[in-house]
Parts: structure tokens; sequence; C-alpha cells
């Protein structure tokens, strides 16, 4: 009885082998087809590199930079047939602050189709910047090789919690109020210190920073489900939900009172999940020639984004894998795993690449009010000697002048 059972599991299964070997042909088959028509199609994306140069005064909040991360909010990549046929994928830019021997210049790397629409975006809220179309400064700088003329440091950098907890933004600092109510001196812009220390670098040093970003879609598994997916937002109304569960009342028994603490908690995922997201990556890479290498700057470099961490909510750290250096020497004896580590780095600054191969990663989410906290372009608060500001102001000539 037990044999003839066992010959038709085994007869079954032999039939099957086929289909399921088949099956799994045809979803590699798939990815391999996938990987070669979006490559293909990244490779036909021309770039551009615009220098935003600011002007002595900016008396606007980071709202006004919210406005311009919206135009930058492109979610449509086309129908099945563009997607999975033609490989087009969901447009991203960067966003770079970078010091040149002390020099501070912003950065905005972007499809050359959208450069006449970004750049009209700008103008709307920033209409006394100057743009202009530059070389890109990666160029300046060879791949990393060992014993080569420069010396290289870098990191990726993630988040402490889940997406929809939020960091500390210009309106936990107070910016939103300050325009028009403070005089320069007296507001406080958490961007300060990292230009602060962009600035004080000196001959033979760069330090790069860019922020990724493509308008966010849903990517992470529904609870409950196998096949459905959430977007952050909804991760962000299950975690409240989680949070205010130990606080439901109960049948014969008192709920637990609400803390001050987690009731903020609540308030501020709620207000995140309220704005827009981009899905983000960032990268930081300090530069030097062998003899001007400061190591002091690595330090500081790591902790460029500490201003916007909150104890209570979230925060920037170190994504320890990519971090070019190791703590112990018997962790990499020869040096050999850290030199893959840092030309990687460098690579993947260069080509911009984190949302696809050949540096994909997994995202973090910010939403507008965030991204333009990290990234803006500040008033006369900062006065830092490495920031180079527009010297005139634009204005319309008279209407009266004659002809």
């Amino acid at each position: 009885m037990f044999g003839s059972l066992f010959l038709s599991i085994y007869s079954l299964i032999t039939a099957l082998i086929p289909v399921f070997i088949t099956i799994i042909l045809i979803i590699f088959a798939w990815k391999i087809w996938l990987y070669f028509i979006r490559i293909s199609y990244i490779s036909t994306i021309e770039w551009v590199n615009l220098e935003i140069r600011i002007p002595k005064e900016i008396h606007k909040s980071p709202l006004a930079m919210e406005l311009v991360l919206n135009s930058m909010l492109q979610t449509y990549p086309g129908t099945w047939y563009h997607k999975y046929i033609k490989g087009i994928v969901r447009s991203w830019f960067s966003l770079e602050l970078v010091s040149i021997e002390g020099s501070i210049h912003f950065f905005i790397r972007l499809p050359k189709i959208f450069k006449s629409y970004i750049e009209s975006q700008i103008y709307s809220q920033y209409p006394q910047v100057e743009i202009n179309e530059v070389p890109d400064y990666v160029d300046s700088i060879p791949s990393f090789v060992r014993g080569g003329e420069w010396s290289i440091f870098g990191s990726e950098i993630i988040l402490n919690k889940p997406d929809p907890y939020p960091i500390k933004t210009y309106i936990d600092y107070g910016l939103d109020r300050a325009v028009g109510s403070l005089e320069e001196e007296e507001k406080v812009d958490p961007i300060t210190p990292t230009l602060e220390f962009f600035g004080s670098i000196g001959p033979g040093e760069q330090i790069w920073t860019q922020i990724l970003i493509r308008a966010s879609m849903k990517k992470s598994p529904k609870k409950g489900s196998w096949f459905k997916k959430q977007d952050w937002k909804e991760q962000g109304k299950e975690l409240i939900k989680e949070i205010k569960e130990p606080y439901k009342s109960e049948k014969d028994k008192f709920p637990e009172t609400m803390t001050k603490e987690t009731q903020e908690v609540i308030n501020a995922i709620d207000r995140s999940i309220s704005k827009p997201g981009f899905d983000c990556g960032i990268r930081v890479i300090y530069l030097a020639k062998k003899d001007n290498f400061q190591i002091i700057n690595v330090p500081a470099l790591l902790g460029i984004f500490k201003q916007y961490n909150s104890g209570n909510l979230n925060g920037f750290r170190p994504f320890g894998d990519t971090i070019t250096a190791f703590d112990y020497p018997w962790q990499d004896i020869g040096g050999h795993r850290v030199d893959v580590r840092r030309r990687k780095m460098l690579d993947a600054y260069k080509l911009r690449s984190y949302f696809h191969p050949p540096y994909k990663r997994e995202p973090f989410v910010l939403n507008t009010e965030e991204l333009a906290t990290i990234y803006h372009f500040p008033g006369k608060v900062s006065e830092t000697p490495g920031f180079k500001r527009v010297e005139s102001k634009k204005a319309e000539p008279p209407s009266n002048l004659p002809i």
C-alpha cells in the first residue's frame, strides 16, 4: 500500500518537474528582459547639471522649496507598453550640495527634457537667483585606484526608523514663522552648520552630497495579503493604529492614559503623511589629495544631518555596509575590501545610480517638507565666507524709458 502511494507521489513530482523548471525559466527570462530594456532606456537619457547661484537676500521660508520640489513629482512612466516593452522608468533627479576647496555650490542634476520646466519653477519662487547649465564637477576626479592622487571617504545615509516617522523639519525650527517677523541673524536655519563645515575645507579638498529623489509609489507588502502592496502613507496609517492600540478601552478595563509624547508622535506622523513623498537615497563623500586629507573631516561629514534628528521621531545615520572604512584591521586584511567600497562609492555617485542597476538600493521616503529642510536656499542667516552669492539684483527696466 505504502509502496504504491510512494510511487504515485514520485510519478506526480516527476511529471511536475518540467512545469516548475519552465515557470522558473520564464520568470528568470522576464527579469533579464526587464533589466536589459531598462538599462537600454536609461543609457539614452540626456542629463544636464544646473547650478543655482543664490542672491544676498532671500526672504522666503523653505516652503518655497517645497513648491519647487512638487514640480519633480513625476509619477507617470507610461502605459504597460512603455514600461514593459520600451523599458521607460520613473524620472529621477539629484539635489546636490558641493564644496570645492571651501567654495559652496548648489546643483540640480536632471534629465534635459525637464530643464526649462524646472528652471521656470525655481524662478517662480526665487526670481533673484541665477541658473546656469554647467559641466559636471565629478568629471574632475578620476576613478579610484589604490595609490592614486586622491583619498576618499564616503557613506550612504539612511533613516533610523520606518518612513512615516518624520525628521525634525524647518517648521520645528520655526522657520515658517520667522519670515517677516525676525531679523536674519535671529533665525535658526538647520542647514547653516552644514554650510559652515563645507566652507571650512581648504585647498585640495572637496565634499560632495547628493540626494537622489523620485516620486514615491506603492512598494511595501500589505499586511494580510500576499500580493497587494501599500505606499508609505498607508504604512503611516497602520503605524498610527498600532501606537493607539494599547490605549483602546475594553470591557471591564480602564484604558491607559496616552502620554503627551505619544500624542505628539501620532500628530507628527499624521502631518508627515499628509504631504507628497519622494523615494530618496543620500550619499556623502569627502575627497582630498593625499597630503591634504584631514581625518577630522570624516566624523564631521557623517554628522552633517544630525541636526535633523529627533529622539522620539526619526533621524539619519550612516549605512554601515557602505562606509568606506572598517572598525578593526582583521575585518579587511590587506585593505582590498575597503578599496572595493571606495571604488563603488565614487562610481555610484558619478552615475547617480540608486533606483536602478548597476548600484540599485532600497530607497527610503521623505516628504516635501523634510526634503525642503535638508535642501533649500538659505537667507542671510548663513554668512559662510565660502558661500558666494549673486552680487546684483535683477529688476525690470523702467516703463518710461525712451525707445
